[in-house]
């Protein structure tokens, strides 16, 4: 151990240790970071007897960490080294240092902010960013501040690569130890994108036979998920020697199976390894010298549009593409096969995007209660969590009962407190305690169990046949025992946690058959998949939450009204998700089980679709109606200001214009445009009338009840009714309808222009040199018209029109219209609209 490239670094490490509180140690895969660090440090001075708690990412990870560190000393795991995971611990009063999985520091500060008894907490691979990790530290830094101040917890952060800018945010005194790691050279070989017309399964399994054929020894393969895994192994099984054995390594997995994965080749046999990103880190698999990366994973991200999580398929970051390359490098010389090109991996993110900033916040949020915190900037983060997903957790965990509004914000419930007890999704949290009060718990864990899991069977949606085949009612494939036992042992550990954190709840019975149970836990672990078939064919439903949903056709779910959804997803964008697991939701749990879940609404609003005012007594599930009756009296005020509100969504089109209307409009709006400061002629525009809606055509809304119902209104007696005394009497003064025209007729003004236009026959204007003015001081615009009524010409200064532009007029249109007038000087020739030529004695 001591030719491992760490050893020339764990004496400056443990000298930073003793000058700081915190430490960044940065080292490339296979320098011996997780197995030889805490091993050195537990002698630390500063120490003095008290525990290491190390943090992995990966319950895999943990087992494995520990178990080569036990193996060092010469020791069983769980003597002076053991672990804490999920399902399974080994540790002793004699355990100096805890592997843990994130999340179980989190609990441990619960119940102790302080972590008596600890001395240093190691955040190995810290670079992967999750969210328990991130959460984590800042409780750890928050908690140390509170209660260490005599004996300060030292922290140590440990990764192969580092967003070192982030680091400095939140640990600017920190010092950065780095390690050189390995020198084993590995040879990047890139293969090219996989083409849109190309399946990755296929491209991957070609590369895994040329790289077999090209270089020795065992092969490492990164696909982004299962579902790739069993495709490639499909693509290979009976196409390769005997003398390769072809294994998986994924997160789901047995222990066994994952122990067989990563255990060295028998003698004369080679090995390829078919993992998700679970083998990116933490793990040395002997043998391996040739990586075959696929270049990309699949995250959960919270999709904002709809509250779900959805799995999305991604491209991996540079660091990882370098840590993932590393692991070919960690024995002997190696390589890695990339489907890229070289020029893509320079277009890669630095480092993937920390699971804070795209995941579900509602067990943090539940946490975050828990500690006693309402805002997340009184804790120290290397990124803030997400404002919008954080008030969506929030949102969940009130229609979960975890939290309850109060004068000073959001209160955790003697509820939420127990579901924050329990390692769960507050989901299942909650479904548990459901369970434990309604004696069905044993129900709820098998509830709880297969939901925490992937789902075992295919086919149909229907949870219940999911049930039966946990119980043995329906026989299990051979390759499905091992998940079959692992749901089991889990379905065990969830009785265990009720009986040690629920005990002091009370119960009740509930008389209801084991299928009606199942549905009314899901529900309540579920409000917001509540769904309601959108019509009497097909698999269409909708969720209380309001997204839409969808069963095959031919699913046998489909045939129910109602539905309670365990699982349902499906790409970003899409119209409608599809239904992964449900079970039939009879209707009269709403009246009985479920009623918790029913709110009563009083419902004034536009049916838009109806083109009519809605005002009616609902309940309702969320955005589902279960029931509905009309109000006995309707309360004009709501429906008034629901109408309004229509109005400004729509327009004021649907009120009942008229030309005249208009017209009258225009001529108000002119005025008002061309007033002097002071003036009191009020602004009728668009904008305005839909901003003052309430003042001045609410109070005439009272006989509307319908789209057609407001031609009643009588809308220029409302608009007229604008005008403040004397200005009614003032308008047709100011802003006349027509004008007088010099030969004696009158036109109509249009004021739908500014300033307003006067179309009229040239000859009209004869002998006329002043430009008409209106309101307050404003010429109009003329527009001189030919004797077939074609503009010829526009003005505001009919003087300057005769002495310049006239002559071209006259001399084009002399020659078209020579039955009509074009004297030479029209200032003085006498106005007329017809062809006869007079003369001005």
């Amino acid at each position: 151990m001591s030719s491992l490239p760490i050893c020339a670094v764990l004496h400056q490490l443990s000298d930073a240790l003793s000058q700081h509180d915190e430490v960044v140690l940065e080292a490339p895969p296979g320098a011996g970071k997780t197995t030889l660090v805490p091993l050195e440090l537990l002698q630390h001075p500063d120490l003095a007897g008290q525990k290491i708690l190390m943090l992995e990412p990966r319950r895999l990870a943990a087992r494995m960490a520990a178990a080569r560190m036990a193996e060092q000393l010469g020791e069983s795991v769980g003597d002076t080294v053991g672990y804490r995971v999920r399902m399974d611990s080994k540790s002793g009063p004699q355990t100096r240092i805890e592997v843990v999985t994130e999340g179980i520091l989190t609990r441990m500060l619960q119940d102790d902010p302080s972590l008596d008894g600890y001395g240093l907490v190691i955040f190995d691979e810290f670079h992967e960013r999750s969210l328990d990790a991130d959460f984590g530290l800042a409780l750890t830094l928050q908690g140390r501040e509170l209660f260490r101040e005599d004996q300060p917890l030292k922290l140590l952060l440990m990764s192969a690569t580092l967003d070192q800018r982030v680091i400095d945010q939140l640990l600017p005194e920190a010092p950065l130890i780095s390690s050189e790691g390995r020198i084993y050279p590995v040879d990047i070989r890139y293969l090219g994108a996989v083409g849109r017309d190309q399946r990755l399964e296929n491209v991957v399994s070609r590369a895994i036979e040329q790289a077999l054929e090209e270089e020795s020894g065992s092969l490492l393969v990164f696909l982004p998920g299962q579902r790739e895994i069993r495709s490639v192994m499909s693509n290979l099984q009976g196409h390769l020697p005997d003398s390769i054995i072809l294994t998986p390594l994924y997160g789901d997995l047995t222990i066994q199976a994952q122990q067989q994965a990563i255990a060295p080749s028998p003698p004369g046999q080679r090995k390829v390894v078919l993992a998700t990103n679970i083998a990116e880190t933490s793990l040395t698999i002997e043998g391996i010298r040739v990586v075959i990366d696929a270049g990309l994973s699949r995250e959960a991200r919270l999709d904002p549009a709809s509250g779900m999580t959805r799995l999305h398929t991604c491209k991996v970051s540079r660091a990882a593409s370098i840590q993932r390359a590393g692991r070919a490098g960690r024995m002997e010389p190696g390589c890695c096969y990339r489907l890229w090109s070289e020029n893509q991996q320079g277009q890669l993110a630095p480092h993937a995007t920390p699971e804070i900033m795209s995941t579900d916040l509602t067990p943090l949020a539940l946490q975050m209660a828990r500690w006693g915190v309402a805002d997340p900037a009184e804790l120290r983060w290397l990124n803030q969590p997400p404002e919008a997903a954080l008030t969506q957790g929030r949102e969940l965990l009130l229609r979960l009962g975890a939290l309850k509004p109060m004068e000073t914000g959001l209160q955790l419930t003697e509820s939420g407190a127990l579901m924050a007890l329990l390692p769960l999704h507050p989901r299942l949290a909650h479904l548990l305690l459901v369970g434990w009060q309604s004696q069905c718990v044993r129900l709820a864990c098998d509830i709880a169990a297969l939901l925490s899991e992937r789902d075992p069977l295919s086919g149909d949606a229907d949870f219940e046949r999911r049930l039966h085949w946990l119980r043995g009612d329906i026989p299990c494939a051979a390759n499905q025992k091992g998940v079959l036992q692992r749901i089991r042992q889990l379905s065990q550990q969830f009785y265990r946690l009720c009986s040690r954190h629920l005990s002091t709840l009370s119960q009740r019975s509930v008389n209801l058959p084991e299928t009606e149970l199942c549905a009314m836990l899901i529900a309540q672990a579920y409000p917001d998949r509540i769904a309601a078939k959108r019509s009497d064919v097909g698999g269409d439903y909708q969720l209380s939450g309001g997204r839409a949903v969808r069963l095959a056709d031919s699913d046998p779910l489909a045939k129910y009204r109602w539905l309670a959804v365990a699982s349902c997803g499906g790409m970003q964008g899409q119209s409608a998700d599809r239904v992964f697991l449900a079970i039939a939701l009879p209707e009269k749990l709403f009246f009985h089980e479920l009623s918790g879940l029913v709110e009563q609404h009083k419902v004034v609003e536009w049916q838009r679709q109806q083109a009519r005012m809605c005002c009616e007594l609902q309940r309702r599930i969320g955005v589902l109606v279960l029931a509905r009756e009309a109000l006995a009296e309707v309360p004009v005020k709501e429906k008034n200001q629901a109408l309004t509100e229509m109005i400004r969504k729509q327009g004021l089109q649907v009120l009942p214009w008229t030309q005249e209307i208009n017209s009258w409009r225009q001529r108000v709006m002119f005025l008002h445009r061309s007033q002097p400061e002071g003036g009191s002629w009020p602004d009728l525009s668009d904008q305005a009338l839909l901003d003052t809606m309430e003042s001045w055509l609410a109070p005439w809304l009272d006989p509307v009840n319908h789209i057609n119902h407001f031609d009643r209104l009588d809308l220029a007696g409302i608009l007229q009714g604008l005008l403040p005394w004397p200005l009614p009497s003032e308008l047709d003064k100011l802003a006349p309808v027509r004008l007088k025209l010099p030969s004696g007729h009158s036109a109509t003004l249009d004021y739908s222009e500014s300033p307003p236009v006067l179309a009229v026959k040239l000859q009209e204007m004869f002998g006329s040199t002043q430009t008409p003015v209106i309101g307050y001081g404003v010429a109009v615009k003329i527009h001189l018209l030919s004797p077939a009524r074609r503009p010829l010409a526009v003005t505001q200064d009919l003087a300057s029109f005769w002495a310049n532009s006239y002559r071209d007029v006259q001399k084009d249109m002399k020659g078209r219209y020579p039955k009509h007038q074009w004297p030479d000087n029209p200032q003085e020739a006498l106005p007329s609209d017809g062809i006869k030529r007079n003369k001005r004695h």
